[in-house]
């Protein structure tokens, strides 16, 4: 019987979607609609949700050759899984109707009601509702995504498929309202997240960190990277997508877009140099695998500060992030943790550093939506305070709720393969597929 619940589910999908057809026209007086703005979040969409194909072959080209497939599979079946419970409720759970703080009521956009016509979300007036909750969703695709890294090699398919689903609802969710909704509690704070540095790299850094716990060592933890080449592709695809990441998230094609491309570009820029030029003053040789990290940090670290930060400011962000995501790579090869792609180090740890950062150098000469004030650089300490704060309770949150997820998936379905499986590679064991 177990083999026929997932299709099972899509057949309930089928008749919510014939009783709730969503073809009510809503009608606002006035509307602000702006064809410019539109036209560059239709584009910001496309960028973001190439980013996942690009997290495939990212973290494809890393792992051993018997994983390949296994691995990529795990990043583009979030581009379906998560559509599908983002249509239905996850919207509304995101940006719905406020429920303390934490949480948006399901009800509110419930298979996308309210989505033809000229709706459009409070704080993004000029591009129509369906396309601000298309682009969101792009967002909510990749977080579970980038979790892969830390449990590649070793998941069983069919019970990653429950996690992301629990992860979304769960640990995504109230993250994205409680950030980004003006009612949720850490915007009403005065948390500054311009892109997801808090959201998406910070919640799925921690829950890689329960996760490489949870499931503990692979058997064979020695191996060569597949293809390097497809760690380029991916690393390309990355930083060509992420313009729609952080200069769509300004909503609009405006200064604030034109800023947060600039900022981005040179972080990464400068995170990627940063990480080859501090491998080779400890003696290593610059290496295509470490300047594709590098570039990924930094482009993590920008993500939260990429709106709110000065260009000059964004160089510091980049570098400052390159080496300490490297220290802690280092450290973590010091431990038993087997964070498989150093997913923690890289996404949680950068996440962190641009939040931080973004306490320490924001301005509101370059955003005037930050309301909460300038950072530590500028003699203000609010701002850096309140990050602070943020960081601790994110942090714990998403770290305890994903190992009770991870608990609980367990329990439905065994999450770790047999030494068997892991064996013989999970694209074998797991896809019936070779590379």
């Amino acid at each position: 019987m177990k083999k026929f619940i997932p299709f099972g589910v899509l057949i309930i999908v089928i008749i919510l979607a014939l009783v709730y057809p969503s073809i009510d026209i809503v009608t606002i007086k006035d509307s602000l609609i702006n064809s410019g703005d539109t036209a560059w979040l239709l584009v910001s969409t496309a960028l973001v949700l190439i980013m996942t194909p690009g997290l495939a072959f990212f973290y494809g080209g890393m792992v051993s050759k018997k994983n390949v497939l296994s691995t990529m599979m795990q990043s583009f079946v979030c581009m379906g899984v998560i559509t599908i419970i983002w249509v239905i409720f996850g919207f509304s759970l995101a940006f719905g109707d406020d429920i303390g703080g934490v949480l948006g009521n399901p009800g509110t956009f419930f298979m996308m009601k309210g989505m033809l016509g000229n709706a459009t979300w409070k704080l993004a007036p000029t591009i129509p509702l369906v396309l601000f909750a298309m682009f969101q969703l792009k967002f909510a695709v990749i977080t579970p995504a980038l979790i892969t890294g830390a449990f590649a090699e070793r998941i069983r398919f069919n019970s990653y498929i429950i996690f992301l689903c629990l992860f979304m609802i769960v640990i995504y969710a109230p993250l994205a309202h409680s950030t980004w909704h003006p009612d949720g509690f850490l915007f009403k704070l005065g948390v500054l997240d311009f892109a997801g540095g808090t959201v998406v790299h910070m919640s799925a850094g921690w829950a890689a960190l329960a996760s490489a716990l949870y499931l503990k060592q692979r058997n064979d933890k020695a191996h060569a990277p597949a293809r390097i080449s497809y760690v380029l592709l991916g690393t390309g695809l990355l930083w060509f997508g992420w313009f729609g990441f952080n200069a769509g998230s300004a909503l609009g094609a405006n200064a604030l877009a034109a800023t947060a491309l600039g900022t981005t570009t040179t972080a990464s820029a400068a995170a990627a140099i940063s990480w080859i030029f501090f491998d080779m003053a400890r003696g290593k040789k610059p290496s295509v695998m470490g300047a594709c990290i590098g570039a990924v940090v930094g482009l993590v670290a920008i993500t939260p500060a990429a709106g709110f930060v000065s260009i000059p400011h964004s160089l510091i962000v980049g570098i400052v992030a390159a080496v300490v995501s490297n220290l802690v790579v280092i450290w973590r090869s010091s431990t038993s943790i087997d964070d498989t792609l150093d997913v923690f180090p890289c996404h949680g740890v950068g996440g962190m550093v641009g939040m931080l950062m973004t306490g320490i150098f924001a301005h509101v000469n370059v955003n005037s939506a930050n309301t909460t004030g300038n950072g530590l650089f500028f003699g203000q300490t609010h701002l850096f305070v309140v990050h602070c704060i943020a960081l601790v309770a994110v942090s714990a949150f998403a770290f305890f709720g994903s190992l009770l997820l991870l608990k609980i998936t367990d329990m439905i379905s065994k999450l770790r393969v047999s030494p068997e499986e892991e064996l013989i590679g999970l694209d074998v064991s797991q896809h019936d597929e070779e590379l």
